[in-house]
């Protein structure tokens, strides 16, 4: 067989000539194509379930919560494993499927699963819900704000990140999360005086029927004069603690009578962040599956240059913490020089070891072709270039020239 193949090769020249050439072009136009990440995605299809359950402890959690939720997905076409964890007030289901399964098709089944079983949790608890879709090596870049302005502190930093760049992150085709830690997350507070509620004869329950809503817009219907509609609301929606003060709980009483309305940080304060031993606010970017680190990350970029041109005087911007594209470059860019160093001493080898120029040079044409080969096969089949495939090859040339010998 292998003779015949050769014997057809050198009849036909012209024709494996031209059949090199268009496999060599192919797999040049395939590794300008070719997703670059810094590992193949090792992490199977899976769906987060999370949720909340205010007051409980650990193992009640996982009697009222996690295990209805766990008999309710089991059931899932593909699933390979479901695992959970209870802790104090949270659940979180970790729902695993066959590496065959589309996992939008994954969490279409899950969400069904427990449209069920949100009607049947304990009272005060939260309906569950899926978590982001995204990989183990999902995270793919760190920013960090801090701020040299008296201005601008800790409560403004936080309120910049949640209101303003999260969502503009998020916009962005290929990001799956947005998560922020550190600073303090704005809140307005009432409060309350007990000596002054004493006084005026006010209890808790009065203020608390007075606050409930008294921030939410109404609705006043629709007024028809002559013909025309006017729609009618209420927008009594504010964020001026003096408005919330202002607002009356009965008897020419307000609330600024009996307690301090301000705007302050949420207690307890949950996570905090520094950047070079400064207090910062951190924002985390995490990658849906599938997406290319290289190609997002210069769109982020752009994003934030965009954004860092609207930020308050004194607010710094780091987007260097960390960046995966940045060690997916590194990774990539010394694989490329042992593969090139690698075939140069090959080739001197070679020479010395043959002394003769067209043997060597025959025997050299494999490497490239087969590289080539390689990439287009891993286009096709939908995989990335990464450390491990470009680590293969680079192994793989002493093979490649014995075999072409």
């Amino acid at each position: 067989m292998l003779n015949r193949i050769i014997h057809s090769s050198l009849a036909n020249r012209a024709l494996v000539l031209i059949v090199s050439a268009v496999i060599l072009m192919a797999g040049i136009w395939s590794l300008t194509r070719t997703e670059v990440d810094i590992f193949p995605d090792l992490t199977a299809p899976t769906v987060v379930v999370m949720t909340e359950a205010p007051g409980l402890a650990p193992e009640e959690v996982e009697r009222e919560v996690s295990y209805p939720i766990e008999a309710a997905v089991n059931g899932a076409t593909g699933i390979r494993r479901v695992r959970s964890t209870s802790s104090p007030g949270f659940s979180v289901v970790w729902v695993e499927f066959d590496w065959d399964t589309d996992v939008y098709l994954a969490r279409q089944m899950v969400s069904e699963r427990l449209a069920a079983v949100a009607e049947n949790m304990p009272a005060g608890v939260n309906a569950p819900v899926l978590g982001p879709q995204a990989s183990i090596l999902g995270e793919m870049m760190i920013i960090g704000l801090t701020s040299d302005s008296t201005e601008v502190g800790m409560m403004e930093l936080r309120t910049l990140a949640d209101r303003v760049i999260r969502p503009r992150l998020l916009s962005i085709g290929g990001v799956s999360s947005v998560s922020v830690i550190g600073g303090d997350a704005r809140e307005l507070q009432i409060l309350l005086d007990p000596a002054k509620m004493k006084a005026y004869g006010v209890n808790l329950n009065d203020l608390l029927a007075a606050t409930e809503s008294m921030n939410d817009n109404a609705s006043g219907g629709v007024l028809y004069d002559f013909g025309n509609e006017y729609l009618v609301r209420a927008d009594i929606n504010t964020a001026n603690p003096a408005d919330i003060a202002a607002s009356p709980i009965g008897g020419g009483l307000t609330v600024g009578h009996v307690a301090r309305v301000r705007a302050g940080g949420a207690e307890p304060r949950i996570g905090a962040a520094s950047v070079d031993g400064k207090p910062a606010v951190i924002i985390t970017v995490t990658k849906q599956p599938g997406a290319g680190t290289i190609g997002l990350t210069q769109r982020i970029d752009s994003e934030l240059d965009d954004l860092a041109r609207t930020l308050p005087a004194g607010v710094e911007m780091r987007t260097d913490i960390f960046r995966q594209a940045d060690f997916i470059r590194t990774s990539i860019s010394n694989l490329q020089r042992t593969l090139l160093e690698g075939g140069l001493f090959v080739a001197i080898v070679l020479f010395f070891f043959l002394m003769n120029l067209r043997t060597t040079l025959i025997s050299l044409v494999a490497l490239p072709m087969s590289i080539f080969v390689t990439l287009l096969i891993l286009h096709l089949l939908g995989f990335t270039i990464n450390t491990m495939s470009l680590g293969g090859i680079a192994i793989a040339i002493g093979s490649l020239v014995d075999d072409a010998i």
